[in-house]
């Protein structure tokens, strides 16, 4: 089972043609690496992809670090959608 992308964005864009902004990117990059966790499950011992898994987390974190920097509002409607803090 391949990991899809396109409901992720048809849920996070602000409009019809919106692929790159930072509530997208972190929209979809949470999906995969939602993904990514149940593939861990299963295969445990799989760290060339735990390895990629750990550099999707960081640039997620880089990109909610720049939406709190430049827009307050949208990182915490996006944290709250996404359910990241707790």
């Amino acid at each position: 089972m391949a990991f899809v992308k396109t409901p992720a964005l048809e849920k996070h864009r602000k409009h019809a043609t919106d692929t790159g902004s930072s509530q997208v990117q972190i929209g979809v990059l949470t999906e995969r690496i939602n993904f990514l966790n149940d593939h861990f499950r299963q295969h445990a011992k799989d760290h060339h992809g735990r390895r990629g898994l750990l550099k999707m987390v960081g640039k997620r974190r880089r990109h909610l670090d720049y939406l709190k920097r430049t827009d307050v509002e949208s990182y915490r409607k996006i944290i709250s959608d996404l359910g990241l803090r707790y």
